[in-house]
């Protein structure tokens, strides 16, 4: 799995870090990928975060 953040459309809340710190963070106040593939053990918080993203903005292939 991979995920990505469309960094135009992220207001940088921090919800998909806060949910999957072993994916996402915060830079420069918006989401960042850090784990591309996913984690096995992340996939489920990956699937939250994005489900979870206020602006729509992760999106988890």
């Amino acid at each position: 799995m991979k995920a990505l953040v469309d960094e135009d459309l992220c207001t940088g809340c921090g919800l998909c870090a806060d949910t999957c710190s072993a994916v996402f963070e915060m830079k420069d106040d918006k989401a960042i990928v850090k784990a591309n593939p996913v984690p096995g053990d992340a996939v489920d918080c990956t699937n939250e975060a994005a489900s979870n993203c206020p602006v729509e903005a992760i999106k988890a292939e």
